[in-house]
């Protein structure tokens, strides 16, 4: 299908909704495996070095809100029910936070008060729309730079200089040491305590993606908490397997009604390294590389829902998005983890990409398949800028062949 407008997309979705189908034929499932009620429809807003808002830092309160409305309304219009908004990037704050200070995104000055309660608007606002709004933390990542001068005075960074370890260019806190994983919980949890946010939700940043040539140093970390293990990469996992394990039962008893999602890099082994794994060629494993278990956490129902980034297309030959999906959703079954899938807007249009990314009709296929799939309970897009921008009109595609009408965000 050549380009068609969003304008067009829209005319034919009210044109069947009026005759009360779906839009598409090849999109719409079987009227019996059709689920009612509820699906995850979200979107990622990225505030990590401007990504997706505020466009730039240094705007003023009144600018940084009209751009921040204006993303919960593209929402609605596109009939999305959730933003999933990153309210920590760097170890810092969204909100006024008394345990780090406000994100240098907002003001382009670290620590400075940008006059108005980013986080709290958001939630506000976005309930006053009906959207969920699922607040984002990044636990481990300090900075993306490698130099602790360039932190505010009263960085917990700078005062505790031996819970930071530089790494490929970027600070990070150190997750084997108890006290980090402490802190990160408390900075996090205090914006769970304050407003009412519907999930609480990691991306796929644990340990760092691994940089050729260079050491993670936490040997004297290791030294000190690592004896029990039979190697370093099981006290990593284990270092990760409880910050999932503490951070879900605090949320619980912080604000019972709020739930722990977790995104993780869409493959957790590859079946070349482990049986269990899926039929992929990743260069990158989260079991191995980013020392997180993510399908022991959906396995143990630690966590309340899963959205591996499956950010390939369907065929990719190194890892088929078809694949991961029945990968995934075997994952699941029987659990009472519910799976979410996240999807690559971003890469729709971007002539860097594959030809399949050149085709509108990419990540309209993934629903497609996604709904013959009864474990798959709905998509989170990559991210809220492409949603705005939308080249070639995929997201287009995607409300008209499997939006039609507003539903309800999943409780």
């Amino acid at each position: 299908m050549g380009r068609v407008t969003r304008r067009a997309f829209a005319a034919a979705a009210l044109s069947t909704l009026a005759l009360g189908g779906d839009v598409g034929s090849t999109a719409a499932a079987p009227a019996g495996r059709r689920r009612a009620g509820t699906e995850m429809r979200g979107v990622w807003l990225a505030t990590v070095t401007n990504r997706d808002w505020p466009s730039r830092p240094g705007l003023t309160a009144v600018e940084q809100r009209t751009e921040l409305i204006a993303h919960l309304d593209t929402a609605v219009r596109d009939r999305l029910n959730t933003v999933v908004f990153q309210v920590r990037p760097t170890a810092d704050a969204l909100w006024p936070s008394p345990y780090e200070p406000w994100s240098q995104y907002l003001t382009g000055t670290q620590g400075r008060d940008p006059g108005w309660d980013p986080l709290g608007t958001a939630v506000a606002e976005a309930h006053a729309r009906g959207l969920h709004l699922h607040a984002w933390f990044n636990p481990y990542r300090i900075a993306n730079h490698t130099d602790p001068a360039r932190l505010v005075s009263t960085h917990p960074a700078r005062r505790h200089p031996d819970w930071v370890v530089p790494y490929g260019g970027k600070l990070y806190y150190n997750p084997g040491l108890p006290e980090v994983r402490a802190f990160v919980q408390d900075a996090m949890l205090d914006a769970v305590r304050k407003y009412p946010v519907d999930a609480v939700h990691f991306d796929d940043y644990f340990y760092p993606y691994p940089v050729a040539g260079q050491t993670f140093d936490d040997d004297a970390a290791y030294d000190r908490h690592g004896g029990a293990f039979p190697n370093r990469a099981a006290w990593r996992r284990d270092n990760i397997d409880r910050l999932v394990r503490e951070t879900a039962a605090r949320i619980r008893a912080v604000r019972p009604t709020t739930r722990f999602g977790i995104s993780p890099f869409g493959v957790w082994r590859n079946a070349a390294t482990d049986p269990l794994g899926s039929d992929t060629r990743a260069g990158v494993q989260t079991y191995d590389d980013l020392h997180a278990d993510t399908r022991r956490w959906v396995r143990e129902n630690w966590i309340d829902y899963i959205c591996p980034q499956l950010y390939w297309n369907i065929g990719f030959a190194a890892a088929d998005y078809a694949t991961l999906l029945a990968w995934w959703a075997e994952v699941v079954r029987g659990t009472g983890t519910r799976l979410y899938l996240g999807e690559a807007l971003y890469k729709a249009g971007d002539p860097a990409q594959p030809a399949a990314w050149q085709d509108p009709a990419e990540l309209s296929r993934h629903l497609t398949l996604a709904k013959r799939c009864p474990q798959a309970r709905g998509h989170v897009f990559f991210a809220a800028k492409d949603v705005v921008v939308d080249r070639i009109d995929a997201m287009a595609r995607v409300v008209a062949d499997h939006y039609p009408r507003p539903v309800k965000p999943p409780h």
